[in-house]
């Protein structure tokens, strides 16, 4: 068991997406999994988190979902998701103090499945060294770069595969964030826009299982990891 910070720490969901990719006639995040929706759960992994003092979710205007699922009558503060990720994630910064909350934790939504442990783990590594970081794990295969046909192997070593929560201080987040998308860079996670802002992102070791629900198949494989996960 983790000790628990005494820094209050904010938490963004980014949750406007359609996931075209699961073929589905609702958002992924509200596809059912154990009679919940994926949302439901993502979210409660992040409130089971005693430093996590708050949570910000970011959902399309004209999302029709959100209303009938539990969260809709919590303490969560809805505001309005971007087009893209990164624009979700700043629309949800401008609303946080980082004064009152000097770190925040960014979580997919369609990863219900991160365990506490893993949270409270990258927030005490990332405090302890006052720099931020993600939750990764080591790529375990051979790797191939190619489209139909393969160009390169290329080394495993050093490569890890990016999860979530990703966590920084609030402010510089932000300011990368906007400075990113000012310049017309694309980003496809926090980690990103920091390195391209030039700080220093910490890599910290998670579990494999905390898989992103993106394909059908993901969410079979996410019921029968959820039976284990204690």
């Amino acid at each position: 068991m983790t000790e628990h910070t005494s820094v209050a720490i904010a938490a963004v969901m980014p949750a406007a997406g359609i996931g075209k990719r699961m073929r589905s006639d609702v958002p992924k995040q509200y596809l059912q999994l154990h009679g919940k929706t994926i949302l439901e759960h993502s979210v409660a992994r992040l409130q089971a988190v005693p430093a996590v003092s708050q949570i910000w979710l970011a959902l399309a205007a004209d999302d029709p979902y959100f209303a009938d699922t539990a969260l809709a009558h919590s303490n969560i503060i809805r505001v309005k998701g971007g087009a893209e990720r990164m624009h979700s994630v700043l629309n949800a910064l401008q609303f946080i103090d980082e004064h009152q909350y000097p770190w925040v934790l960014v979580h997919d939504a369609a990863r219900p499945l991160v365990r506490s442990s893993d949270i409270e783990h990258l927030i005490q590594r990332c405090l302890a060294v006052e720099q931020g970081g993600i939750l990764a794990c080591r790529v375990r295969d051979t790797m191939k770069r190619g489209e139909l046909q393969v160009s390169e192997t290329v080394s495993r070593e050093h490569l890890w595969h990016a999860l979530t929560p990703q966590f920084f201080p609030t402010a510089l987040l932000r300011a990368a964030l906007k400075d990113a998308i000012t310049a017309g860079v694309h980003v496809t996670d926090e980690a990103s826009a920091m390195e391209w802002a030039g700080h220093n992102v910490l890599l910290v070791e998670g579990h494999s299982d905390n898989i992103k629900i993106t394909q059908p198949a993901d969410l079979a494989l996410a019921a029968f990891y959820l039976e284990q996960i204690v």
